[in-house]
This record gives C-alpha cells, structure tokens and sequence, in this order.
C-alpha cells in the first residue's frame, strides 16, 4: 500500500513538472513580444548613492566596460548633454525629464529609500536612424578623440561667453593658471556684432607665471562661439627682439651725418634717419607715411635734390635698373646739384628682398679735392716754368714730380710709364747718358735714408759734352728734390779756378 502511494505522490510531482514546463516555453514567446512592442529602457540601480547594476546596453550609454562603483556626478556628466536640466544632487522623489536633442528620450529616476532606479527610455526612429548612428558612432570617438587631446587649448561659448566645453589643453591652461575650468572663460574677449569668423591676439598672465600669448580664431556655431588657441609665444618674442633690434638702430643711425633710406621687398620705405629730412628736405610727415621708391624720388626730384634727368619719364623706368644694380651692391653715384652741392648715392642690398640707400653729402671732399687738384696744376706750371730740369721723389724713392724741362732733358715720360719710376731706374737713365762720376750710389742712398740730411751739390758731364750743375736738397716729408741747372760758357774760366768739389759718400749722407 505504501509502495502505491509513493508511486501516486510521484506520479503528481512528474505530472506537474510537465505542465510548468510547457506553460513556461508557452508564455515566454508573449513575453517577448510584449518587451520588442514596448520602449527599451536601459536601466542603472543605485545602492547607498553607487551604481550597483545595470542593463548590459548601459556599457555603450558610458563608453566603458564596469559601471559599477559609478557614482551620481559621473552619470550626471555623461547625461547633462542630453539632459541639461539634472540637478546635481539626486532627487529625492521620482522625477522625469525629456531630452531637448533626442526627440522621444526621456529618463526617470525612482528613488526608494538608499535604493535609486535610473531608466533610460527612447523609441526607435527606426532602422534607417539605427544604422546611420552606428556608422556615425566610431567617427564620433575619433574626432572627439582627436578634440579633446589637441595640443592647442580649444573651447566652445554661448553668445553670453559662458563656457560650454573644453578639452584637456583648456583644461591645463586654467590650472597653470589657477582658474577653474567651468563657467566664466579663462581668455576674455570681446566677440564680434557680426557672426563671422575672427582673429583676436591676447594674452594671458596670472600672479607669479610667465605672460603667454594665443592667436584665438573664433567661429560661431550655431550654440555660440567656438574658440581655436594657438600659442605665438615665440612668433611675438621674435616681434619684440626685431622692434628692440629696429629701436637701436633707429637711435645709432640718429647720430650718422649719411642720410639712410630703407625699401623692403614691395619697395615701400620702412626706415630712415634724421640725416635724410636734412639732406633731402622732404616732410616728415610724408616719410612716415612710407611712400614707394618712385614717389620718394619724385619728390626729392620736385626739391631739386636730385639732377634733372634730360628725359625723366626713362629715367624713372630705370630705376628698376638702379634698384637692381643696388640689390647686386654695384651702385654708386655723384649727383651734382643745382645749388652747388655734391651728393653721393650707394645703394646696398638688405635681407630678404630689401634694398638701402646712403645718401652722402661729399660737398667738403669735393671742394678739398678741387682744391687739391688745383694746387697740383698751379704747383705743375709753375715747375713747368723753370729752364732747370727738377724732379721730386717721395721718400721710399719713388719719382712724384718732374716738369716738362727734366722730361726733355731725360727724354722721360713719367705719365705714360706702366710702372712708378724709382730713384735706382732715374739714376741708371742719368747714368747712361753722363760720363763716369761717383755720385750716383750716394744720390741714391741720401733719397732712401731716413736721417735727417743736409743739402749738397756736384758737377756731371754729359756724353755731349754739357756740363750740368745737380743739386739735392731735401724737401717736407722725406721727400727730395734734384734740380740739373747747365752751367754757361762764361763761368767756366770761375770753375777752373776752383777744384770740383770731392763728394764723398760721407757728405752726401751730411
């Protein structure tokens, strides 16, 4: 009897099993289809203020791989994009709030005592939306990627200058500097009326740090501003050594009495001297208003600073020539003025295309030479007048002055010799043409030495039979003069009185 009623009892037990079984693969395909018609959730439990678990398509929502242990601000940061309305603490009754962006999103927090029920709800847009986002998904990581690890500070404002987003570099920027990075924008600026694109050059210096300096390109979005920093620390460093560097030229080329005129590439004047408003009278004003090579000349040619060119409008078409000549430093000229001044011209090449012209007033040089040359044609005609032949060397020996009775007496031509004529070479000439005398050696020595020496004379005879009379005398500095004067007929019998002075090379040397 027991044996029956196990039997029976078992019987019921299997009978049962059966049933749940079926009824559980029955309701299940109905469960599922109620799920696929409803709304997808994606769901996060919270225990004690940290997620505790979470619906598997969460890892996607966060872009990571464990949520748990996330607490409210985090999900709060990666949320607030969506839903700009999160407060930043958890509320503590049940709560809903509609996405602004995603049309039919909406999330739902369920607080229960230390427990919070966060769910994510959205109807699908269907299939087309679904494959676009994913294509779209991996372009998205990238260039956020590539955003926030930017070397250059980058950043987006409302119209108001509030501060939306930043990346890490803006980030840096604002601790270096001691600023938080949320709210008010690190760099201030005013933007433009007008929603067009805009280059800004600021700065930035906090207390105690180096002041930076960012070329910020702003471009308006359609939330705002977005703002592209790059550092020109370098570029304004190189601005402030070539400003500094232009200021001490500008001050040594203050003090030069040559008038300098500089033309960069694009031919415009870029720097000049207080030398040049003297030399070429022409306003100030007007050099400061860096005028082009061509006007620049017109008016020093309306000042009559310049010589009046016999056809000026060919005369302007070369000066790209001169302008050339001086880019090559082969330009050099002397204008002779109207008023009687004299100026020299040079131009010379500078980096990068530039070109330089040194405008010199040589009026002093020119009258000195002048006068020079004309003491030298006096000084010329009057040795030209004598009937002795007179010849002057310099003290290394070299022949400086004869006139015209010592180049026909000597048949030399000193101007037309391709060499300088020395004491050894006028001596031999001398020497060939007079009968043997012992001065010759110590005529050349008195020339070269450098002591101090006393004049003396002796008597030559010509191969023809003329008897000259040579004296040397010494003249100003070192320089000696030899003069060969014929003695006359008629005081040959004086001469004959008298022995012809012995010298020696004792008196030549005095």
């Amino acid at each position: 009897m027991e044996d029956l009623l196990i039997l029976a009892i078992g019987a019921g037990a299997a009978s049962a099993l059966v049933a749940a079984v079926l009824m559980f693969f029955t309701l299940r395909p109905r469960h599922r289809d109620r799920l696929q018609s409803g709304t997808p959730e994606t769901v996060l439990l919270f225990r004690n203020g940290e997620v505790v678990d979470y619906t598997p398509d969460a890892k996607e929502l966060f872009d990571r791989t464990i949520l748990t242990g996330m607490g409210w601000e985090e999900v709060r940061e990666s949320l607030i994009a969506g839903f700009p309305d999160l407060p930043e603490e958890p509320p503590s009754r049940a709560s809903t709030w509609t996405s602004p962006l995603v049309e039919n999103a909406q999330l739902l927090l369920e607080p229960s005592a230390n427990r919070l029920h966060l769910r994510l709800r959205c109807t699908p847009d269907g299939a087309a939306s679904l494959f676009r986002a994913k294509c779209h998904n991996d372009e998205y990581r990238r260039l956020a990627e590539l955003s926030r690890n930017a070397p250059d500070a980058l950043w987006q404002t409302d119209n108001d200058g509030n501060l939306l987003w930043c990346n890490e570099a803006y980030q840096e920027l604002c601790s270096e500097n001691g600023r938080s990075s949320e709210g008010q924008c690190l760099i201030n600026m005013d933007l433009p009326a007008k929603r067009v694109e805009r280059t800004t050059r600021i700065s930035v210096k906090s207390e105690g740090q180096v002041q930076r300096w960012f070329e910020v390109v702003s471009r308006p979005v359609e939330e705002g501003w977005v703002h592209y920093a790059t550092s020109i620390d370098s570029l304004v460093n190189a601005e402030m050594a070539q400003r500094n560097f232009v200021q001490t030229l500008t001050k040594t080329f203050a003090h030069l009495p040559i008038g300098l005129a500089v033309f960069d590439r694009d031919r415009q004047l870029v720097l000049f001297n207080p030398a040049l408003v003297d030399l070429t009278h022409l306003p100030v004003d007007f050099l400061s208003a860096k005028p082009n090579l061509l006007s620049f000349f017109d008016h020093m040619r309306e000042n009559r600073m310049m010589p009046e060119p016999k056809n000026y409008a060919s005369w302007r078409d070369k000066l790209y020539d001169v302008v050339s000549a001086a880019r090559e430093d082969r330009y050099c000229e002397t204008w002779n003025l109207p008023s009687g001044l004299t100026y020299k011209i040079t131009g010379r090449p500078h980096p990068d295309g530039a070109v330089a012209f040194l405008i010199e007033d040589i009026s002093a040089e020119i009258s000195l030479t002048r006068r020079f040359r004309s003491e030298l044609e006096l000084t010329q005609s009057v040795l030209d007048g004598f009937d002795d032949a007179v010849a002057v060397f310099s003290r290394l020996g070299v022949l400086t002055f004869s006139n015209a009775a010592y180049r026909a007496q000597w048949k030399c031509d000193p101007d037309s010799a391709f060499a300088e004529i020395t004491i050894v070479d006028a001596t031999k000439d001398w020497q060939n043409e007079c009968k043997p005398s012992p001065i010759w050696a110590d005529l050349r020595e008195f020339v070269l030495t450098l002591r101090e020496r006393q004049r003396w004379q002796a008597e030559l005879t010509r191969d023809s039979g003329e008897r000259l009379l040579c004296m040397v005398q010494p003249v100003a500095a070192g320089a000696t003069l030899v003069r060969f004067t014929p003695i006359q007929d008629a005081s040959l019998p004086d001469l004959a009185e008298e022995e012809p002075p012995a010298v020696t090379r004792s008196q030549a040397i005095g």
